[in-house]
């Protein structure tokens, strides 16, 4: 059966990756194994195995080597993995429940795999992190990078990034660590009064242990990052990293190149502001731009 499939009818992208999924699925239930008794065998997780079967997560090609050994399917996982990952320059997962109304397209599966995290860790260097916003600096990014887009469009825009944030609803979960950018707490997004709301919007979570943050100072003069980076871990999958630039981006999880981004963004750590200082000097700035307002405390 496995034979009979041209590498080059897999398919490539999203589509290539639910096919991967529906035919593991259907393997694995012919052989009588339920998606945890499988996992055992291949050395994973049965979540794991069922991200796979849902085309939210692609299996590393020693994982679907394995699959092939205990499936016995003669080596027709690994040659797909092989064609869909070395096929094709921009390999996303892809699910129809991660798609919602309101998030651009290639951000709809890097939302998903947000919502399954036990942990994120961010670098932001243009704009507070889309957790982090409030509702009007949200509404100023988005009328500012889509001016095209109709009043409606913006506002289902806002408020799938407000939806999005439900995950902080947990006192404790995930863990989110941001690093942000000095100039991202000094660019006026919106106005004075809306940074100064922003900004006390993230001081009360950071003071609240709801997260942790860091400010990268502009006395740093070279970032180890250059783009916005977002580093998502899970209880029993590998790490997955999201990477975004105007209008596009893409997932990771490459281990290599995951590993790389992980030590960059460890390096942005090591060299942006303790927590504490942080904390200190977002409030300052906010504080600026209540007075600048006519606000006071």
């Amino acid at each position: 059966m496995a034979n009979g499939r041209g590498a080059g009818k897999f398919g490539q992208g999203r589509a290539g990756w639910r096919f991967f999924g529906s035919e593991l699925k259907r393997w694995r239930e012919a052989a009588g194994l339920t998606q945890q008794e499988l996992a055992l065998r291949v050395f994973c997780s049965g979540s794991y195995i069922g991200q796979f079967e849902t085309g939210i997560r692609r299996p590393q090609p020693e994982v679907a080597q394995r699959i092939d050994e205990e499936l016995k399917s003669d080596g027709f996982f690994g040659r797909m993995c092989d064609e869909l990952i070395n096929g094709s320059l921009n390999v996303h997962y892809f699910t129809e429940s991660a798609y919602k109304k309101g998030l651009s397209e290639y951000f709809a599966e890097a939302a998903y795999l947000e919502g399954l995290a036990h942990a994120i860790r961010e670098y932001a260097p243009v704009f507070v992190p889309g957790l982090l916003q409030t509702e009007a600096y949200a509404r100023a990014v988005f009328l500012a990078g889509y001016p095209g887009l109709s009043d409606a469009e913006i506002e289902s825009r806002v408020a799938a990034r407000l939806e999005r944030q439900g995950i902080l609803e947990d006192p404790t979960k995930p863990l989110l660590w941001a690093v942000i950018d000095e100039n991202t707490i000094r660019r006026k997004v919106g106005g004075a009064s809306v940074m100064s709301e922003q900004l006390m919007h993230v001081a009360r979570l950071a003071r609240a242990r709801r997260i942790t943050l860091q400010v990268l100072p502009f006395e740093v003069a070279v970032p180890a990052l250059s783009g916005s980076l977002k580093l998502m871990a899970f209880a029993d999958a590998p790490v997955v990293a999201y990477s975004e630039a105007a209008h596009s981006g893409g997932l990771m999880d490459d281990p290599a190149r995951v590993a790389a981004l992980e030590r960059a963004y460890d390096l942005t750590m090591a060299t942006a502001l303790p927590p504490a200082a942080s904390l200190e000097l977002v409030q300052s700035v906010a504080a600026g731009y209540a007075s600048e307002c006519g606000w006071t405390s």
